[in-house]
């Protein structure tokens, strides 16, 4: 089991918000209405780790040691949202999200396949790293700056776990583990050629809902997203270059094969497709469905 490893590991570095978090370096000159206005999408947006956990468990149900480690994911990702509520409660009160704004986020996921859900997920956990580095070089206020560096450094860590289990799936199920991880990771991988950005929160999860099927589209400013990258934080190309890069990083690790490109990424997909199909029949090889 990974479970218990990974909650010494996290425990010995978790933070504390009241300890750990200087407050009293808060500068009010510093911080923007519009700055303030995006710490309450991102409570928001964070708030749905909730309905994430609950996808997780009911999709996981065979898998008890990543059904435990969900206790830690979900404790940590729902104190990301409660700090930065904390921050407006002790800054700019006006702003802190309602209980029906933070509730709008909680619906229900669509069924998917947990391999392929897993390894959205480790993507997701990059790119936030990524989006939350920029978000501190973009505020001026010290103590939103140390928040985003903090939570950045959390996303890290969680990517590291879900790595983990990864790896083990690999171990498991092979090639099977590996078609689906490759699979997610050219379109995580390929943000360059979407018009949205690809983030598990900006993705549609359940068709009776649509369009109100992603977390975004249930924002109070649901066109929130796109601004604070492009106009905002401005994660511009280079920094859209640097998620690739760990994504093909990571992925090479895992297949034990260099990818520097999703090109090349996308003819390993396809490789490892065809040698899950009987061959002359296109039907999946028994136990590859």
């Amino acid at each position: 089991m990974l479970y218990p490893e990974l909650f010494k590991q996290l425990e010995s570095v978790r933070w504390d918000m009241d300890k750990d978090i200087p407050w009293d370096r808060f500068d009010r000159t510093l911080l923007s209405d519009e700055q303030a206005q995006t710490v309450k999408m991102n409570a928001i947006t964070e708030w749905s780790a909730l309905p994430a956990t609950e996808m997780f468990l009911r999709d996981n149900k065979n898998d008890s040691d990543f059904s435990a480690f969900m206790s830690i994911w979900f404790f940590e990702e729902q104190k990301h949202s409660l700090v930065l509520i904390e921050y407006l409660r002790r800054f700019r009160p006006e702003l802190m999200p309602t209980e029906q704004e933070l509730h709008e986020v909680r619906f229900e996921f669509e069924p998917a396949p947990a391999l392929e859900t897993l390894m959205l997920h480790f993507c997701g956990e990059i790119r936030l790293n990524h989006w939350y580095r920029r978000a501190a070089e973009w505020h001026s206020e010290p103590v939103i700056k140390h928040i985003y560096t903090t939570l950045s450094q959390d996303e890290a860590r969680h990517g590291g776990a879900y790595l983990r289990y990864m790896k083990r799936a690999i171990n498991n199920f092979g090639n099977e583990a590996k078609a689906a991880f490759a699979k997610v990771g050219v379109l995580m991988a390929s943000a360059r050629r979407t018009a949205q950005a690809l983030h598990p929160t900006n993705l549609h999860v359940n068709k009776a809902l649509f369009p109100r099927d992603t977390i975004q589209s249930r924002l109070p400013n649901p066109e929130w997203l796109e601004h604070w990258l492009d106009q905002q934080i401005n994660f511009d190309q280079a920094w859209e270059g640097k998620v690739v890069e760990r994504i093909l990083h990571n992925m090479s690790l895992l297949m034990d094969r260099s990818f520097k490109s999703v090109q090349e990424l996308n003819r390993y997909r396809k490789e490892l497709q065809a040698s899950l199909v009987l061959p002359g029949t296109g039907a999946p090889k028994p136990g590859a469905a």
